[in-house]
C-alpha cells in the first residue's frame, strides 16, 4: 500500500541526502545572523530582496554571455538571457 503524500513528503523532507546545506561549502552556509535578519524582515521586504536577487542574476548572466560572445549584439544577449530565464529550473 502506498503511503499518503504527507508521509512521503516528510520522508523526503527529512532525508539527510537532500538537505540544502549538504551541497554547500562551509563558508557558503547561512549564518545565524543572516537567518535572524531574514526572519526579522516583513514579507514585502523579503519579496523586494528576492526581486533584486533575480535582476542581479540576470545582469550577471548577461555579462557572462557578453564575455563568451563578444560578437553578439545587445539585443541578442538580451534575447538569450530572456530565453535562459524563461526555461530555468531550480
Amino acid at each position: 500500500m502506498r503511503l499518503n503524500w504527507i508521509a512521503e513528503f516528510k520522508v523526503v523532507a527529512h532525508s539527510p541526502f537532500l538537505a540544502h546545506d549538504s551541497f554547500m561549502l562551509a563558508d557558503e552556509q547561512t549564518s545565524p545572523e543572516q537567518i535572524a535578519a531574514l526572519r526579522a524582515m516583513t514579507g514585502a521586504q523579503r519579496l523586494r530582496l528576492a526581486e533584486r536577487l533575480y535582476w542581479s542574476a540576470r545582469k550577471m548572466k548577461a555579462a557572462g554571455l557578453r564575455n563568451q560572445h563578444p560578437d553578439w549584439s545587445e539585443e541578442r544577449v538580451n534575447d538569450a538571457v530572456r530565453e535562459i530565464f524563461t526555461h530555468a529550473r531550480t
